[in-house]
């Protein structure tokens, strides 16, 4: 089938897992025989092949697209208020849409590219498809966190500034979620009331490795952290769990990652400076052959957490939050172990009773290795093919049982 898979952002333009995914779940799209065009938003026009993968690069729908770097309150305000329902985006993804003629469209989150891409859709008679990928559809901020703390559910505020998402929702024929809390938690405050929801996790590309670890012993046990250095990510919550550790204690903290602001800087300051080695931005490839144990202390509810089966996959343990994605990745006593949020005296205790225990970290270590076969990329394909039939047969189109769609009823 043809698929036009419209993306909040798409390598190298990447921050965070979500374009890495993107361009996964583009991968095994094609791998399964389907044509596929990405579009997604930067600074100039192009189209491009990107890794053997079409795609349309376009300038700003919106009044702009790089939402991370500094603006004022009052772009801030426009920009938000025209991710509810974009004319420009609408008109823009129409014309893209008839000019690709997909027989699906399949969007993976929704900044920039917007949620007008659903009404475009709907409108020219092609099924809709969307990976949630975050909480930006429920909470302006993306994160469901208020004065530092996570929201239970959708708030006042969030609710009135998220409604053109939440009504443009209807026309999304099925709802795909990285995790059963992420896709849940859309439906529960009525968004894709008219999709089929489908849990797919995400995917593992390559191989994985080819054994479990050995417990480390001719060196320190190495704990590792990966990701953006914010609150949400919980750095600081590591960084004073680092500091509780005994001096006797043979470990190292390998840091990987960046930050842009003040908090970051203060919280790399709070790390045992004796102890600790910061890399920087880190290709995952090269980082987890380099730890034994992975921290994944995020504060926040995470929609999936990419960097858990990354883990998994070269047979590292993990011990991370137990709330949101990460609750349902991270099993504890077979593949790591999960700790209260903000808690760096329990992730403290839950790092040295792994770190300290030679046939408890092996234990791990193997189920974490067995744990990846779920995210391996034929299931995760398939499931994306079958997921897309899905929309297709919800519009009336016609599907060939190879997944290869031949023509539509009329």
């Amino acid at each position: 089938m043809r698929i036009l898979m419209p993306c909040a952002a798409f390598p190298p333009f990447a921050d965070g897992g979500g374009p890495i995914s993107a361009l996964i779940v583009a991968r095994l799209l094609m791998n399964e025989g389907h044509e596929v065009r990405v579009v997604h938003v930067t600074d100039e026009e192009a189209f491009e092949d990107y890794e053997g993968i079409s795609v349309h690069r376009v300038k700003p729908l919106n009044i702009y697209w790089n939402y991370y770097l500094p603006r004022s309150p009052f772009k801030k305000a426009i920009w938000h208020l025209l991710e509810n329902g974009n004319p420009r985006a609408y008109r823009f993804m129409k014309r893209e849409i008839r000019s690709f003629k997909p027989d699906v469209v399949l969007t993976d989150s929704i900044e920039n590219v917007n949620v007008a891409t659903w009404a475009a859709a709907r409108s020219l008679d092609v099924p809709v498809a969307h990976t949630i990928r975050s909480a930006f559809l429920l909470c302006w901020k993306g994160s469901m966190q208020k004065d530092g703390k996570s929201c239970i559910g959708q708030c006042r505020s969030c609710r009135l500034t998220s409604t053109g998402k939440r009504l443009l929702s209807r026309y999304v024929d099925v709802a795909i979620g990285e995790s059963d809390y992420i896709l849940e938690t859309h439906l529960k405050e009525g968004y894709f009331p008219n999709a089929v929801p489908r849990c797919i996790p995400g995917a593992i590309p390559g191989t994985l490795d080819a054994q479990a670890r050995s417990y480390p012993v001719s060196r320190p046990f190495r704990i590792g952290f990966i990701g953006v250095h914010t609150p949400f990510k919980g750095i600081d919550v590591l960084a004073r769990a680092a500091s509780l550790f005994p001096e006797d204690v043979s470990v190292e903290f390998l840091i990987a990652g960046t930050g842009r602001d003040a908090f970051a800087e203060e919280a790399r300051k709070l790390f045992p400076s004796d102890r600790t080695r910061f890399l920087g931005w880190t290709d995952p490839d090269s980082f987890f052959p380099q730890i034994d144990l992975l921290a994944f202390p995020s504060i926040g509810r995470e929609a999936f957490g990419r960097v858990a089966i990354e883990a998994f996959s070269k047979a590292v343990p993990v011990v991370g939050s137990g709330i949101g994605g990460i609750a349902e990745t991270v099993v504890p006593d077979v593949n790591g172990l999960q700790v209260p949020p903000e808690d760096p005296q329990a992730l403290r205790d839950a790092l040295l009773r792994i770190a300290s225990d030679r046939s408890f970290y092996e234990t791990l270590s193997d189920g974490a290795l067995a744990s990846a076969d779920r995210y391996k990329t034929p299931a995760i394909a398939s499931a994306y093919s079958q997921a897309l039939e899905e929309a297709l047969q919800r519009r009336g189109k016609y599907i060939n049982p190879t997944h290869m769609v031949t023509e539509h009823k009329n």
